[in-house]
């Protein structure tokens, strides 16, 4: 077999492996749009088609109509933003000193970040659950927002200290002799250097928030601060026995097609900003 042959039937394997992959990724997402657009009787057919015979948008309509949508919604935004805001700032700080400051037991803090990362929710949901009842911050915005900083900082604190890491010392030593002091360097320079860093672990951190399920469910007990997760779990039909699937599957587009743009947009920081510190120079 000849060296052209070997690489024509690579570049197909391998042309088809990608397909294959793309279908298996994009599918899940597809269906749930059409399922969105079918009516009841459709979404039921025992012969379902790929696509709707007669497509309808009502499904997106009664999801606002029949329930508070809007406003899960508006508690997911307002949660995941603060969530995302409050972990950069805090990881970025905690990154930067990881990474550049002189210190004892630096492996040991960051096997310590790391191993935290790690740690199941589920093992302290109850005392979490206790903690923030004392506290008064069941049915709040804080009782969400301080156990999603404490599960997404840890990993936040990992990635950007990379970052940091392989950020070339002779700009900041440049802007020292210039006369800028460390904290004007961060914001001046470093920060800005590290704009697809900071993108990419923003929007893994807001992901993360936006689709948390256990903790919003344990403590938000009241419908109107339900996030989208938590709502979309409880919709239920006029009766018990009826299952509003195109209702479902219309929210969980609603909620996703958002995230799906924001991964278009800042794909290129997304991988550059991953990519940081995967090899060194």
């Amino acid at each position: 077999m000849s060296t052209k042959t070997k690489k024509l039937i690579f570049k197909v394997t391998l042309t088809i492996a990608v397909i294959f992959v793309l279908i298996w990724c994009i599918f899940p997402f597809y269906w749930a749009v059409v399922s969105s657009l079918k009516p009841n009787i459709e979404l039921f057919d025992p012969n379902p088609t790929l696509i709707p015979k007669n497509p309808t948008f009502s499904n997106y309509v009664k999801v606002f109509a029949e329930r508070p949508f809007h406003v899960n919604i508006w508690n997911s935004i307002v949660v995941s933003g603060i969530t995302t805001l409050t972990t950069l700032i805090f990881g970025s700080f905690a990154g930067y000193a990881i990474a550049r400051l002189r210190m004892k037991g630096k492996a040991f803090v960051m096997a310590l970040i790391l191993s935290v990362s790690m740690f199941p929710q589920i093992s302290i949901l109850g005392s979490l659950f206790v903690i923030l009842r004392k506290l008064g911050m069941i049915n709040t915005y804080q009782g969400l927002i301080l156990p999603y900083v404490a599960i997404t900082l840890p990993l936040t604190t990992w990635i950007l200290q990379n970052f940091f890491r392989d950020l070339p010392k002779e700009i900041e030593e440049a802007a020292a002799i210039d006369g800028c002091t460390r904290l004007r360097t961060l914001f001046q320079i470093v920060f800005p250097m590290s704009a697809p860093g900071l993108v990419a672990t923003g929007l893994l951190t807001f992901i993360t928030a936006w689709n948390e399920f256990l903790f919003a469910f344990t403590f938000m007990q009241k419908p109107q601060y339900y996030t989208v997760p938590v709502a979309i779990a409880m919709f239920a039909g006029r009766t018990q026995y009826e299952q509003p699937w195109g209702q479902l599957m219309a929210a969980a587009v609603i909620v996703t097609a958002p995230l799906v743009v924001l991964v278009l947009v800042f794909q290129n920081r997304i991988i550059s900003g991953l990519s940081a510190g995967a090899v060194k120079a």
